[in-house]
Order: structure tokens, then sequence, then C-alpha cells
């Protein structure tokens, strides 16, 4: 399997698949890199995993992000004692 996530300091390298597993309602692989070392890469860090998308922001991403800010900006105001400054 080759490491694709560009920010892994193995991006580029076969590794072979010991096993896969499901976890947080995500594949993960569990490979090794050599020499003993054992590593686990979520599939959509591999080749295995579906094709990035043109722009890495996608709207369903952002829509999700800005959902979930909104809801801490809710809980931060409630648990100050609400109101504004």
């Amino acid at each position: 399997m080759l490491v694709t996530h560009p920010f892994h300091p193995l991006v580029g390298r076969q590794l072979r698949v010991c096993r896969a597993v499901r976890r947080s309602g995500g594949l993960v692989f569990i490979c090794t890199a050599g020499d003993g070392v054992t590593v686990t890469l979520p599939q959509e860090w591999t080749d295995r995993g579906p094709a990035p998308g043109r722009n890495r922001l996608a709207i369903d991403g952002l829509g999700a992000l800005s959902a979930l800010v909104d809801a801490l900006m809710s809980r931060g105001v409630e648990a100050r004692g609400g109101g504004s400054s």
C-alpha cells in the first residue's frame, strides 16, 4: 500500500499491510514500515482511499466546520452567562 497523505513522514513509501480494522466508522490499516516499526494509517491517507478532490476545502466540510464553530461558540456564551460584552 502506498502512503499518499502529503504531510505524513512516510509519504510515497510502500508499506506491507498486516490487517485492516474498522475504527470510529472508518477503515484503518495496520502496516509494517520495516525494522519492526508498525504504523496505523486511515484509509484516506493511502492509495486505497477515495481520490482527493480538486480543492482541499470541500463545501460539505466547510459547512460542517461552520456548524461546529457555531455550536462551540454558543456553548462558550452559555458557560459565561450569556450576553455580549
